[in-house]
């Protein structure tokens, strides 16, 4: 499984958190969502908690998946 890369944060003096992914804004948190944020980003892998809270974190399993039977479309027997 490969580790997220790309991610950076920046604390806002307002106490708003950005995150970005390559340079582009992925998410913005404030209040509660950005303290939880900053105290897990501060305990943990920093790419690793960055990917899960902007939702970009897949693993290359998407196209598996894909081609899973109950996912395909088409093959829905009918009785």
């Amino acid at each position: 499984m490969p580790t997220p890369h790309g991610f950076t944060y920046d604390r806002r003096g307002d106490g708003h958190v950005v995150i970005t992914h390559r340079g582009r804004a992925a998410a913005t948190l404030r209040g509660e969502r950005a303290a939880a944020f900053l105290a897990e980003v501060e305990a943990g892998d920093p790419q690793l908690v960055m990917a899960r809270w902007t939702g970009s974190y897949k693993f290359g399993n998407e196209r598996t998946a894909k081609n899973h039977p109950r996912n395909r479309r088409g093959n829905i027997p009918r009785g």
